[in-house]
């Protein structure tokens, strides 16, 4: 399943250090603009503590956890949409990922240049987010002024596509994104062959210093908030430079780390799981003797879909699924109690599988 969530922001705002973080990839990271030029891909582990739980239920030969992609894109600065800075480059590398996820600089250090000269948090997001406006501008009015001439002939699906680019135009001349209109399913369809940037799902990653992460909000991560509020986004709070320490960690030494500093989970899992379900995505698990296994699937995805994941003979050989929840069989203690207590359903070809189910499916081809 290619989905992937591309990191952006500023230069110097963290965004390369929380990318070498999150994948251990070790994109490059330096104290000066354009340090990223091309972009760096990155498959990252779903963090996920209910494929543990299953994995002491079932004691498996092997465990598997689900995945998808980061990219880390090069920073944005003003001016990207006219070409400033490599900027028609790094914009076709956004144009290119189905979510952003937007570092954002939340600190204070006078060793750490900014592209600006000062931290603000509010100016940068409306930094990028205008490049992001004014290049989806220019390529509707380019597309407008096309359908314009269909639409003066009475053609009919002419006639609504721009209706639907005049209100595209109309939002992006007041500096406002395209996923901030009420769209009908209709216009909905029309506005997603159009690959706007402004169109993607959006969440904040604010990177703060060590010291206010363990406390209260700073007053940039508060401004940030509010301006998430507004939007309806999400904001996860990292330390980009704890994390890349915690990346180094395994198992018990992470969690004794992250005791130590007296945080229950890593910021990064708090925001790789935040751009998964961005994304659309859920976990469905599959458990046996030989493998506990989580996989990917799209929020609203049918069984025989599901079971497409796993294998396209699944999929085309489909009988039915065998389905218990994960709350169920964790309460229960085992596959055999759950079926004894009735927790196991049959579902057929129309059954949505749900996040979190656990499945077997039956197939014949």
């Amino acid at each position: 399943m290619a989905l992937t969530t591309g990191i952006v922001g500023l230069p110097n705002v963290g965004k390369s250090t929380l990318f070498n973080a999150i994948t251990q990839a070790g994109a490059e990271s330096a104290n000066y603009p354009f340090c990223t030029i091309d972009p760096n891909v990155g498959i990252v582990e779903v963090p996920d503590f209910r494929l543990q739980k299953l994995t002491e239920l079932v004691s498996p030969k092997k465990t598997i956890p689900t995945a998808f992609e980061f990219t880390d894109i090069a920073g944005i600065v003003e001016g990207a949409s006219k070409g400033e800075g490599l900027g028609n480059k790094f914009l076709s590398h956004i144009r290119q990922v189905d979510a952003i996820s937007h570092v954002v600089r939340c600190f204070d250090d006078g060793d750490i240049t900014h592209v600006s000269g000062s931290v603000d948090p509010i100016r940068d997001i409306e930094i990028i987010n205008l490049e992001l406006i004014l290049a989806d501008l220019e390529s509707i009015e380019k597309r407008a002024a096309k359908v314009a001439k269909l639409a003066k002939s009475k053609d009919k699906d002419a006639m609504a596509e721009y209706e639907v680019l005049k209100k595209l135009i109309a939002a992006f001349e007041e500096e406002k994104p395209a996923r901030s209109l009420e769209l009908t399913d209709t216009e909905k369809k029309i506005v997603h062959g159009f690959q706007l940037l402004t169109m993607k799902p959006v969440l904040y990653a604010a990177n703060v210093s060590e010291e206010d992460l363990l406390g209260e909000d700073n007053e940039y991560v508060k401004k940030v908030k509010q301006l998430a509020a507004e939007e309806e986004s999400e904001v996860i709070t990292v330390c980009a430079k704890i994390e890349s320490e915690i990346a180094e960690l395994d198992g018990e030494e992470k969690m004794e780390f992250l005791e130590e500093l007296g945080i229950e989970e890593s910021g990064l899992d708090q925001l790789i799981r935040a751009a998964y379900s961005l994304l659309g995505l859920e976990t469905y698990f599959t458990a046996g003797e030989q493998e506990v296994r989580a996989w990917t699937i799209r929020s609203g995805t049918k069984a025989p879909q599901a079971a497409g994941v796993i294998h396209t003979d699944f999929e085309r050989g489909f009988i039915r699924a065998e389905v218990v929840s994960y709350d169920a069989l964790v309460t229960a203690g085992a596959m055999a109690q759950a079926k004894e207590a009735g927790k196991v359903r049959l579902e057929g070809k129309d059954y949505v599988v749900k996040d979190g189910d656990v499945v077997h499916f039956r197939f014949n081809v």
